[in-house]
């Protein structure tokens, strides 16, 4: 009697979690993100979070529901923040101000999500495909960069389907913030972005500084004759 008691043990549990998964799930995320220590380059960018990216709610399947837009938005925000020194987040490419900046305008490709009924596995996993257009303020194509992230509950004994989902896309979402501050400067076109970038602001301080001192022979002559002046005006008035 023992034996069959621990043969539909297992059974019930699978039993259990299957039904959970074949419910109707719809997560809103509301996570703050930590703020990022690493130290930005000297650089300018402005993210366009459009309309359509911040307020995005992905429907990977006719049950699921997940509101990811305004934290998507957030961990983005935080990321930015530890890549460029001058950053301006704008909703859409005409609200743009900042001068010689990189244009990032980020985009969700799909989001896909697997349960233990369908993977066979006790977890419950999300992936968010993520796409960033890269240019200048011009409008010139930099690249398009595809950048996937992954999430997965440590198992599926949650109290439901919603927090299991819940937890993977945060993960998810994590991992998308991990990758941006690992892989962003190691994208070859953004490389040589970067390296024109600093050629054209030193060319820019050099010109600068030889515009200081072209002008000071001119600066100095202009004392001189104040000088003269103010001494011939004190000499008349004597």
């Amino acid at each position: 009697m023992i034996m069959i008691k621990m043969n539909k043990f297992p059974a019930i549990i699978i039993l259990v979690i299957l039904s959970g998964c074949s419910s109707s799930a719809s997560v809103q995320l509301t996570n703050e993100f930590p703020q990022v220590l690493a130290k930005p380059k000297p650089l300018s960018a402005a993210v366009v979070f459009e309309p359509s990216f911040a307020t995005y709610v992905a429907k990977p399947n006719s049950k699921t529901m997940i509101d990811i837009g305004a934290a998507q938005v957030r961990l983005l925000r935080n990321a930015f923040a530890g890549l460029f020194s001058k950053l301006e987040f704008v909703a859409s490419r005409e609200e743009i101000t900042a001068e010689n900046a990189m244009v990032i305008i980020p985009s969700v490709r799909e989001v896909q999500v697997s349960t233990p009924s369908d993977n066979y596995l006790n977890v419950f996993e999300v992936w968010i495909k993520y796409n960033l257009d890269l240019e200048t303020v011009d409008g010139e194509a930099i690249d398009s960069w595809f950048m996937p992230a992954y999430g997965k509950t440590p198992d599926a004994f949650m109290a439901s389907k919603g927090e299991a989902i819940e937890e993977a896309s945060i993960i998810a979402l994590r991992d998308a913030g991990a990758k941006l501050m690992l892989d962003f400067y190691r994208i070859p076109a953004v490389n040589n972005w970067v390296a024109e970038e600093q050629r054209r602001v030193r060319t820019s301080t050099a010109q600068q500084t030889q515009a200081q001192v072209d002008l000071e022979p001119e600066a100095q002559t202009n004392r001189q004759l104040v000088d003269a002046q103010q001494a011939n005006s004190t000499e008349a008035s004597k």
